[in-house]
């Protein structure tokens, strides 16, 4: 086994190929390596000194004149720990080189433009780490469910973000899209787990079991998301969920693998180094 406790990478065992079928994913599988949860906290707490290694050269890169910047998108069903990534996997990170943006309810404004207008105002910068907490994707999800636009605009919709992210990639953007991917019965445990614990209850919504009741439709949009998206630049990666540990350790190798593939190093400083280190002992 690796040293860092992957037998496999996770950035192709969990990437989506040409025939993917949501319900062939088992959501309590833990691939690609052979852990626990205490294992798995053992390999976050050590691999996030690289992640936030990484993330600083790619901020001292942007200082220099550099563009490349990664953006991660999460999206799943509520309860499947987007949160816990955000607490325990950009955690890591210094504040100053992430930024999260959580997508809510388009307002009145939003809704007067085209739906990737807000998106684009919220991309990473460059030098940053940007995560949507749900993103685009709503509007090919929430959109089809619950019969938000028509048909034929929820299926130019699809052409429309594969477009979009592919201008996104061409600029300098990493994309890492990630689906959380929790069963029925673990998220009614979750559910449960919040109106009973008195510091789990603010993070319950009454409209959770609305949506929650429409689990069949969702599973079906996200398939079709999922297989009319995921192409070479920006692949689609399913992330068993029902275990939080392997979700946060697999979303972070995720992650240090698109940082790696940058072959970030520090910039090359513009200014003499011998002369500033005289001028420094003369002072």
């Amino acid at each position: 086994m690796a040293q860092s406790g992957w037998n496999s990478s996770p950035s192709e065992l969990l990437k989506v190929g040409q025939r993917f079928v949501l319900a062939d994913v088992d959501t309590s599988s833990t691939p690609g390596i052979r852990a626990n949860k205490t294992a798995g906290e053992k390999i976050l707490a050590k691999k996030g000194v690289e992640l936030n290694d990484l993330q600083e050269r790619l901020w001292a890169e942007s200082r220099y004149g550099g563009t490349r910047s990664l953006l991660l998108v999460l999206q799943a069903m509520d309860t499947a720990g987007k949160g816990g990534i955000l607490e325990h996997v950009m955690g890591a990170i210094s504040p100053e080189g992430i930024r999260a943006y959580a997508f809510k309810k388009p307002t009145d404004e939003e809704l007067a433009h085209d739906f990737l207008w807000r998106v684009r105002r919220q991309l990473p910068t460059p030098g940053v780490v940007g995560v949507f907490d749900r993103s685009h994707y709503e509007d090919v999800l929430i959109g089809r469910v619950r019969n938000l636009a028509e048909p034929g605009v929820i299926a130019h919709r699809y052409t429309q973000i594969k477009e979009f992210e592919q201008e996104i990639v061409a600029n300098g953007t990493t994309i890492v899209k990630v689906m959380l991917h929790i069963s029925e019965d673990e998220q009614g445990a979750r559910l449960a787990d919040r109106l009973e614990r008195r510091d789990k209850q603010w993070k319950y919504n009454p409209g959770d079991l609305d949506e929650r009741a429409l689990w069949p439709q969702y599973q079906e949009a996200y398939e079709l998301a999922v297989q009319k998206t995921s192409t070479a630049d920006a692949p689609w990666f399913v992330v068993p969920a029902d275990h939080k540990w392997y979700a946060r350790i697999a979303v972070q190798r995720l992650l240090l693998d698109a940082l790696r593939g940058m072959k970030l190093d520090w910039p090359q400083v513009d200014y003499d180094i011998e002369v500033e280190k005289a001028r420094l002992r003369a002072g």
